[in-house]
């Protein structure tokens, strides 16, 4: 019975997001709403996206300069730091965060207007719901998540670049030189926003679904919420994986 049932939960996800696609319509309320969405999604990110890329890029630089140290190749701390942020960091990373800030609010929202019958009295006023509440928050997820990402890898570098020149005391040429060597324009740095763009739509139609068909309750916009964060994080990590194994 829990296979069937979960075998009836992918389809219904499945033809929810066909739903989304279908009522993604370019029209002047459209992008008046996307443009709230980003702002909302997008700007209201950038300082825990600041925070955790800083973070990341010291981590990282003390991690890789100590274990490089131990072959005499220290000063290639910076090629580490390029690969591992781009390639898989970085993507995943922000994805994460994204999901904790933005994508719980994407459930919340959307769980507390079915709990207030407000998707309902948009069907009653012959609103498309899913165009309406749905399509916005999604594109928006598309566009501000690859962006978010190139703004988690300057933070990262730059908080590399300071740790690794002006605390270790690793050549600044050296440090610029052997990363401009080691990443490559299109298979490290473009792919990681194209990475960033499906997890971005991941994210926002999984906690949209879940929301968007929580229980018309408190208690169940809450259980929609948890259940849209851990649902949303664990398919970006396999999304990751499998990405990284089989498309790039």
């Amino acid at each position: 019975m829990a296979l069937v049932e979960a075998t009836r939960s992918i389809g219904r996800a499945g033809l929810f997001s066909l739903s989304v696609l279908r009522a993604s319509r370019p029209t002047r309320d459209f992008f008046a709403e996307l443009l709230r969405e980003i702002y909302k999604i997008g700007a209201r990110s950038l300082p825990i996206i600041a925070v955790g890329g800083a973070f990341v890029g010291l981590s990282v630089t003390l991690l890789g300069f100590r274990a490089l140290e131990t072959y005499g190749a220290s000063n290639q701390v910076s090629v580490l730091v390029g690969l591992g942020l781009y390639r898989e960091l970085a993507p995943v990373l922000t994805a994460l965060l994204f999901v904790g800030r933005a994508g719980s609010s994407i459930a919340a929202e959307l769980g507390l207007m079915r709990a207030t019958d407000q998707i309902t009295a948009l069907g009653l006023m012959a609103i498309d719901p899913v165009a309406k509440a749905v399509a916005p928050r999604f594109w928006a997820a598309v566009i501000t998540v690859p962006l978010l990402t190139g703004f988690f890898c300057s933070f990262a570098i730059s908080a590399s670049y300071f740790e690794a020149v002006h605390v270790l005391g690793i050549d600044s040429g050296m440090f610029w030189q052997a990363m401009k060597d080691a990443v490559d324009f299109r298979s490290d740095f473009l792919n990681a926003f194209y990475k960033s763009a499906v997890f971005g739509g991941t994210a926002a139609l999984v906690a949209s679904y879940v929301g968007f068909h929580a229980e018309p309750t408190i208690e169940g916009t809450s259980v929609a919420t948890t259940r849209a964060v851990v649902n949303a994080s664990l398919l970006v990590l396999m999304f990751n994986f499998v990405m990284s194994a089989f498309l790039f």
